[in-house]
């Protein structure tokens, strides 16, 4: 005689998921906990704030860079090599010793030039560098 084997109901035949689900946010929780979230470096840029009225007459004069949108460099309106900013910004700077360094950029210019530009004011010893957007009557030339 052949003997029937009983089953007690479709419950055998399942697989539990319960354990893979604990692992797997087991895994999750350890992945976010671990995870470095990358910081961006950005430019430190010292932007004074807009005014309209002009500088007063006893003002301290200053050395201006201005960097074109073809990002070419100017100062004392010339065209100037990125490698001779340092010993032309020490040139001014021997003659006012106590002048800022404003560095106005037109918006489409690089930013590698403007980094470019502030290190070289930075090894020339520049008391202090300010960045300001480039005039509306200075950016059609």
């Amino acid at each position: 005689m052949r003997r029937k084997k009983s089953r007690s109901g479709d419950d055998s035949n399942d697989i539990d998921l319960t354990p893979m689900l604990d692992v797997v946010f087991i895994m999750l929780i350890f992945f976010i906990v671990t995870a470095s979230f990358v910081k961006e470096i950005g430019l430190d840029t010292n932007v004074p704030e807009e005014n309209d009225q002009p500088p007063p007459e006893d003002a301290d004069p200053n050395i201006v860079v201005d960097i074109r949108q073809d990002n070419q460099v100017w100062m004392e309106n010339r065209r100037v090599d990125t490698r001779a900013i340092r010993s032309n910004i020490e040139r001014m700077r021997a003659e006012l010793p106590d002048a800022t360094v404003i560095i106005r950029t037109h918006d489409r210019a690089d930013a590698s030039v403007y980094v470019s530009v502030a290190d070289a004011a930075r090894a020339a010893n520049a008391p202090s560098i300010v960045l300001v957007p480039m005039p509306e009557e200075m950016r059609a030339r």
